[in-house]
């Protein structure tokens, strides 16, 4: 496997159950990442060299999930260039309300670009942009993934004009609306 060029990281691996979507979007746009269980408040000294030597080993993205007082992904941006992706993972307290918070509320200088709560899947697809931007396959791969989703919206909107008795037609989007 090529080297990795995404990092996923995670504050416990009970967060796995939320941030495995990630590695999945990764996999599936072909991008190669690695993982790894990193506790801001438990292993302090490991996150920062993780973090401190992450773009040396060639990853260019750091994915960092984390619930409660989410300070993994403000952690790692604090001491790497890379850009951070935060994902709150919800915990049974708040429902990932105080991650989100935590995570979104960096300091000016210190950027974490967020996604919603438990929202990994758009971590990794984001990851994949960020890449993209430079990378002509991966980017190819990202147009044939948002094709696929359109393809996907306009079936289930067949499916449901058909279940409803209305026509497979689609009203033009620009038409006046009935009276």
């Amino acid at each position: 496997m090529n080297a990795p060029l995404v990092a996923v990281v995670m504050g416990s691996d009970s967060d796995w159950s939320v941030m495995h979507d990630a590695a999945t979007a990764l996999t599936e746009l072909g991008i190669s990442h690695e993982v790894e269980v990193l506790s801001a408040h438990r292993t302090p000294d490991a996150m920062i060299a993780y973090g401190r030597a992450a773009a040396g080993r060639g990853i260019r993205v750091i994915i960092a999930g984390a619930g409660g007082a989410a300070h993994l992904p403000g952690m790692i941006a604090s001491v790497t260039t890379l850009p951070v992706v935060g994902v709150p993972v919800p915990l049974k307290t708040l429902d990932g309300l105080d991650s989100l918070l935590s995570i979104v509320q960096m300091p000016a200088g210190i950027p974490v670009a967020t996604v919603s709560i438990g929202g990994a899947r758009n971590a990794g697809i984001l990851a994949a942009r960020i890449i993209g931007s430079t990378d002509a396959a991966v980017a190819a791969r990202l147009a044939a993934f948002a094709a696929e989703l359109e393809q996907t919206v306009a079936g289930k909107n067949a499916a449901l004009k058909a279940s409803i008795g209305q026509g497979a037609a689609s009203p033009d989007p620009g038409a006046a609306p009935a009276q």
